[in-house]
């Protein structure tokens, strides 16, 4: 198996895949990934100079998305009434380098299909990003046992025993390792903004996208918002 990629220097196309388990998706909890089409070479060339200057422009990446569930055919619910229809199954999906979970319908559990699919695209990705209770199936498949983790902040006395496994703490969001995690689910875009940050650090690019994009830097302890 070949080790993750080094994402800023990647030197091929990034996969981002969204995981669409077989239920309805938090439509909102997966809305971040759209951060990845702000850095990405293709969409940066027909913006204007007087939102991207040639600079950034020169630091875009190339990126392949796929929008991934079991059987590859079905289209994937989310709430609000959209439907997605899925560019890969799990036995066709390459292997992803970013992750994006969602979550689920309450009271779904993921099954063995989309648990094995959890834990063969961790082995291979450099970060999994789990907004609100996308963390459920990871905690599942037994990713994140050991791991410090953040969820719902209403919702962490139940996950302390839920995942006794997990040092689960008041955050808006948390990376431990390859694991990202979030409170609810507008703190994605807080997480997924940090996460820029530490992949590909504060240059202009990066930094250009969360000030213009509007996406929010809130303290990671909720002193703020």
């Amino acid at each position: 198996m070949s080790s993750p990629v080094d994402l800023r220097n990647p030197g091929r196309p990034i996969h981002v895949g969204v995981v669409l388990l077989n239920t309805i998706t938090e439509q909102l909890d997966i809305a971040p990934v759209g951060f990845f089409s702000g850095l990405d070479r293709n969409f940066l060339k027909d913006m204007p100079t007087e939102m991207v200057d040639d600079e950034s422009k020169a630091q875009g990446y190339d990126f392949v998305y796929h929008w991934v569930n079991e059987d590859g055919k079905a289209p994937a619910k989310l709430t609000t009434g959209m439907n997605v229809l899925p560019t890969d199954s799990f036995a066709t999906c390459p292997p992803l380098d970013i992750i994006f979970i969602g979550a689920s319908r309450m009271g779904y559990k993921a099954n063995e299909a989309e648990k094995e699919f959890l834990r063969k695209s961790y082995n291979a990705c450099t970060a999994m990003l789990c907004v609100c209770g996308g963390f459920e199936p990871v905690l599942s498949a037994g990713l994140m046992e050991g791991k410090t983790a953040t969820g719902p902040r209403f919702l962490l006395p139940m996950l302390r025993e839920l995942g006794p496994g997990v040092n689960w703490v008041e955050k808006r969001w948390v990376q431990d390792g390859k694991i990202w995690t979030t409170g609810a689910l507008l703190s994605g875009f807080d997480m997924v903004a940090a996460f820029g940050r530490e992949t590909w650090g504060d240059g202009p690019l990066v930094d250009n996208l969360i000030k213009k994009g509007g996406f929010p830097e809130r303290d990671i302890d909720y002193l703020e918002g």
